[in-house]
């Protein structure tokens, strides 16, 4: 009789793990907390609103974004980073606080083993973009205005941005010099228009009104390719400097220990949404991505690999 009940035991215990855990079955079964690691009105801030309008209609629970900016996105990543893995806290992050940040400084968690990557939503060209006022007219007159300028001053969202390391990454290429200028949010943007700051890398969206009212005026884009948006501006790297590649991107994390059943839903459901937000994301100058967790995850380590080469040419000992 005790061997019998043993050997149902054992069974019931086998069957009971080939079963996946309710939660993951019936997720969302309650509101999901979308963390943006930045200001409202951001270029993150509104790719992540759109996307979880989407998913929130499709999977009938409300997708709840709530910012949560700081020390350059470590603030919210870490957030993220120490909630419950159950796929009802998540983050829609950029290339900052997971490719970068780590080479700055010593961090309390480690953003490449401490977050699931789930899907990447979009990557985002960064344009170089001049006040009215200045004597650069196009990519070219910009390049020899810089090499003959005494001093110049460029602005960016933040040490370790993909705005400041855009610059840098040119101003290195150029072997010049130029004045960094951080900035929190929109003032980087508002300095530029009022002419105190000479030039800058941002991200399309957050300038594409100010470029298409003449009050900003784009030279050329930082990713390899063309923009979809502005497709007219050449690239760097075809102006000279072949290879220069430095846009930035954005996608959806977990913390680690989410089951891979949750982050398949969130994968499919954002890859089926996009689509749909395909026309709107390209007006903004965001470029829809897509794919699987492997292939996030592979990218997401050749851009920390890139990234860290290039902070430890301007900041050798970040630690």
């Amino acid at each position: 009789m005790n061997t019998a009940r043993a050997l149902l035991a054992a069974a019931a215990a086998a069957c009971a793990c080939t079963v996946p855990p309710a939660m993951a079955a019936d997720y969302p079964d309650k509101p999901v907390k979308v963390i943006v690691a930045f200001t409202a009105g951001g270029t993150t801030d509104t790719l992540t609103r759109s996307m979880s309008n989407a998913l929130a209609k499709k999977l009938d629970q409300p997708f709840v974004v709530e910012n949560k900016p700081g020390a350059g996105g470590n603030i919210g990543t870490e957030y993220v980073v120490r909630a419950a893995p159950d796929g009802h806290t998540l983050i829609v992050n950029s290339v900052g606080p997971i490719a970068v940040n780590a080479s700055l400084a010593k961090l309390s968690f480690d953003p490449l083993t401490d977050l699931v990557p789930m899907v990447q939503i979009a990557t985002v060209p960064n344009v170089l973009v001049v006040p009215p006022s200045s004597p650069a007219k196009d990519i070219k007159s910009f390049l020899a205005y810089v090499k003959t300028a005494k001093h110049l001053n460029y602005s960016s969202t933040g040490v370790g941005t993909s705005s400041h390391l855009s610059s840098y990454m040119l101003m290195d290429e150029l072997g010049v010099q130029a004045t960094h200028v951080p900035y929190k949010g929109a003032d980087a943007v508002n300095d530029l228009l009022a002419g105190r700051i000479d030039f800058m890398f941002a991200t399309i969206p957050s300038v594409i009104g100010q470029i298409r009212a003449g009050k900003l005026r784009p030279l050329a884009v930082s990713t390899l390719q063309r923009s979809a948006t502005l497709p007219e501006l050449p690239t760097i790297a075809e102006s000279g400097y072949p290879g220069f590649d430095a846009g930035s991107w954005f996608g959806f994390f977990g913390p680690k220990g989410t089951p891979p059943a949750v982050v398949d839903v969130i994968n499919r459901e954002v890859n089926a949404a996009l689509p749909s937000l395909k026309s709107q994301m390209l007006h903004e100058g965001a470029e829809p991505v897509g794919g699987t967790p492997a292939q996030f995850s592979t990218f997401i380590r050749s851009e920390h690999d890139k990234w860290a080469a290039l902070v430890r040419k301007f900041q050798p000992n970040p630690n």
